[in-house]
Parts: structure tokens; sequence; C-alpha cells
């Protein structure tokens, strides 16, 4: 029910922005020089909310916190750092960018979450809390660096949610929010018109990683953390679009639904 209620209230969304907003702030030209909308991202976050609210605050504070800070890079940004390791640089030299506010800010918001997702459990404690915030910021953080093709970080969203639903019950319900939500908007994001955006890309991210806390502990946190991560870090020195468009499978993947050009 989650997922239904999130692509349903995702597409909703998406159809009445589009319609009704007409500010040039929410649009870009994507790698193709294609003009495209980043109002996906804002409905992205809307139907992530409608399907994630059921299943208690932890989902909801993540995905709003993750899109707001997005947003805020989406509307704000200068674009003159790039990356974690950009950002961080630019610090050392005294100017805060506002890539640096949302990590910072996207760091906070996953605590938040980690903190609302692990009340009540007897299993784990402040440091595993502490881990758990690492996932959901991190996981935010690498579904914003697939957005640069069309589909690929919805593609990404709904393949790690499927087997997110089989952990416990709030996990598996913010992980069908996830999918659903990402579903809600792919038919306008394969066709080239529109994007997620730092908004939605970091949403759909945070919501993923929220969902992976309800069913591990300290190992299984480690875990994930240790792997996006190396895949952050991994992302500052290698092209994830060279890696994906010289392996064949991930090729397929990554190109179906794509009109051709």
């Amino acid at each position: 029910m989650a997922g239904v209620l999130a692509a349903t209230a995702a597409h909703a969304t998406h159809r009445a922005l589009t319609a009704s907003v007409q500010s040039q702030r929410w649009q870009r030209t994507n790698h193709a020089g294609d003009p495209v909308t980043l109002l996906e991202g804002p409905a992205y976050v809307a139907g992530a909310v409608v399907g994630a609210a059921g299943a208690g605050s932890a989902g909801v504070v993540a995905v709003l916190g993750s899109g707001a800070f997005g947003a805020l890079d989406d509307l704000a940004g200068d674009g003159s750092s790039k990356g974690l390791t950009g950002h961080l640089g630019a610090a050392a030299r005294g100017e805060v960018t506002t890539g640096l506010v949302k990590v910072v800010g996207i760091g906070l918001t996953g605590l938040a979450a980690a903190a609302l997702a692990d009340r009540g459990r007897d299993d784990v404690n402040a440091l595993d809390t502490f881990v758990g915030g690492a996932v959901v910021a991190a996981a935010a953080n690498l579904a914003n660096l697939l957005d640069l093709r069309p589909g690929r970080a919805l593609k990404a969203t709904v393949l790690c949610a499927l087997p997110l639903l089989a952990t416990p019950d709030a996990g598996a319900a913010r992980a069908a929010a996830a999918s659903g939500a990402a579903l809600g908007v792919l038919r306008p994001d394969l066709a080239g018109t529109a994007m997620l955006g730092d908004t939605g890309a970091n949403a759909a991210g945070a919501l993923l990683g929220t969902a992976l806390l309800d069913g591990t502990g300290r190992r299984g946190r480690l875990a994930a953390l240790a792997v996006l991560a190396g895949l952050t870090l991994a992302s500052e020195r290698v092209s994830f679009t060279r890696v994906i468009e010289s392996t064949p499978v991930l090729r397929e993947i990554d190109a179906w639904g794509r009109p051709a050009r």
C-alpha cells in the first residue's frame, strides 16, 4: 500500500507542478543539451512522504530534511565546487558553499532520522544510531551522484529497494515508498524532460538508508557504511558513467526505457 500511495502522489504532484510552476529557477539543461525541469524532485519528495508516513516519522524526516537541503543546492548553488573534496577544499579556504551546507544539513538529518528509527529498540545504542545516521547521509549523497542520465537514479532506487522489502514492517514500508515514488515519476525522467535534481535524489537515497536501519544492527550498518563510503570516494576518481557504459549488463539496464536518439 505504501508503494501505491507514493507512486500515485508523486505522479499527481508532478503533473500539478509542471502545469502551474513556470519559474526558470526550476529549469536546467541536461547532459544532452535538452531543457529539463527540476520539479520532479519536489514531486518525488511529496510522493515519498505520503508513502512513508504510515511507517512512522523517521522516513518522513529523512525525506523532508534531505529534500530541503537538496533544494537549497538546486536553487542557490553556483556549481563552483564539485564533490565532497571540492566542498571541503572550499571550506579550508574559508568559503562556505551551499554544497557544504547541504552536506552538514543532510548529516544532521540522517542522525535525526536514525534516532527516530531506533527509538524503542533495545538492541542498539547511541553508537549504533550514530553509524545509522552516517548511513542515511551517505546513501543520500550516493543517490545524487547517480542522477546523471535519464532514469539512472530512479532505477537504482527501485533495485536497491527490492531486498529491503523483506526487512521488518517499517523498513519494508519505507522501501516501498522509495520505489513507489520513483515509479511515479519514472516516465518523464526516462523521456529526458525532467530530472530529480539534488532535491529528489538526496531524498530517495535518504529514505532507502532509513529503510535499511530497521533490519540491521551495528555490523550491518558498518558494512553498509563501508560500501557507501567506498563508492563515494571512488566517484571522486572514477566516472560512474564511464564504468556503466563499458559494462554490457549495466549499460543495457541504464539505457532501458530511454527514447532512441
